[in-house]
């Protein structure tokens, strides 16, 4: 099959890194037990307690995000809980009831928020709105790491929102489906952005990192973690072959694969966001801080710019979005950024 050109609407159009793959290979050699009872499965484990400075952490392996953060939330809601979230949270747009289903029930609070952060007065707002029996009781609250707009939380923003949630007795959730690309842009350790600012639960995304599949989820109190793995089984969430989940995060963690992958990512949304920031009519929608670029045109311009070959998506606010991935090529990057400036030169004059 002829490769088709490399694309940016999605970060899940590319393929597996080499580090995941090479670690997959091995793990296919010879016979390991099943169901996460293999070597492959407790060095993944193990690697993500160092890399996160956490021994006591407990580790999982889902195949997918919606799995990770459905599971993760419903872990810590009984059915007549509440989660609170942003109205662009994945969660609330993306997941098809999942964190609904898998709660039996929890309701999903959603807070407006025109660049898709959660801030500590928001949390309030609806933690607080009301407190009689009919109204399902406020649980958890969930923040997307970078946001659905490829905005970042820094460190202290995390701790703002901590110190909220424990003051209303609430538990904090990370989604973190780009979690690599926070920790690149931000040039921290992930410890300090996760259970160390307060998150007791973090999704660590593995597919939008260079992997096949797989996502990590990572309890900071172990407490949290009693009886998840039945949750996982019951879910179908508990690969027999599990070493094949987990190999891939021994490999992207061995040598820095992970935090490699992001910083390229991000590097090269920078890289659009530079060469087109001079156009009046390719605004950017928000700040550029992870591996995503979103601009706002009009219909007829993102028409012109669909029918020389770029694929995108505007579900997001009606700009086009892109998204780089860990194999971004410079000079595909360059290539999207002179089509874009074609347009908006064949465009000018006109506002429509």
């Amino acid at each position: 099959m002829t490769p088709a050109p490399q694309q940016f609407a999605s970060d899940n159009y590319a393929g597996i890194c080499p580090e995941a793959w090479a670690a997959m290979a091995e793990a296919n050699n010879g016979y390991a037990p099943a169901y996460g009872d293999d070597a492959w499965t407790q060095a993944a484990a193990d690697a993500f307690r160092a890399l996160f400075d956490k021994p006591d952490a407990e580790m999982f392996f889902a195949f997918n995000g919606t799995a990770a953060n459905s599971l993760a939330l419903a872990s810590l809601c009984q059915s007549y809980h509440s989660v609170i979230c942003s109205s662009s949270a994945h969660i609330e747009t993306d997941e098809c009831g999942a964190p609904e289903f898998f709660s039996n029930g929890s309701k999903l609070l959603v807070a407006a928020s025109e660049d898709g952060k959660l801030t500590p007065a928001l949390v309030r707002g609806l933690a607080t709105s009301r407190s009689d029996i009919h109204f399902p009781k406020p649980r958890v609250v969930t923040i997307t790491q970078p946001t659905e707009t490829g905005q970042v939380y820094s460190i202290d923003e995390i701790r703002a929102l901590s110190a909220t949630c424990r003051e209303l007795g609430l538990r904090l959730h990370m989604d973190g489906a780009r979690f690599a690309n926070a920790c690149a842009s931000l040039d921290c350790a992930p410890a300090e952005m996760t259970w160390k600012a307060g998150v007791d639960l973090l999704c660590f995304g593995g597919t939008k990192n260079g992997m096949a599949i797989g996502e990590a989820i990572i309890f900071f109190d172990p407490k949290l973690a009693e009886d998840f793995d039945y949750r996982c089984k019951q879910a179908g969430q508990l690969a027999s072959k599990m070493r094949f989940l987990a190999a891939p995060w021994v490999g992207m963690l061995a040598n820095g694969a992970w935090l490699n992958n992001a910083a390229h990512a991000n590097a090269c949304a920078a890289r659009l966001a530079k060469a087109v920031a001079d156009l009046p009519d390719f605004r950017p929608m928000f700040p550029v801080q992870a591996n995503a670029v979103f601009l706002r045109a009009s219909a007829n311009r993102l028409e012109a710019l669909r029918q020389r070959g770029w694929q995108f998506y505007t579900f997001i606010g009606g700009g086009a979005r892109f998204m780089f991935a860990w194999d971004a090529d410079p000079a595909r990057v360059d290539a999207l950024a002179r089509d874009i400036r074609a347009v908006s030169e064949a465009h000018r004059g006109t506002s429509s």
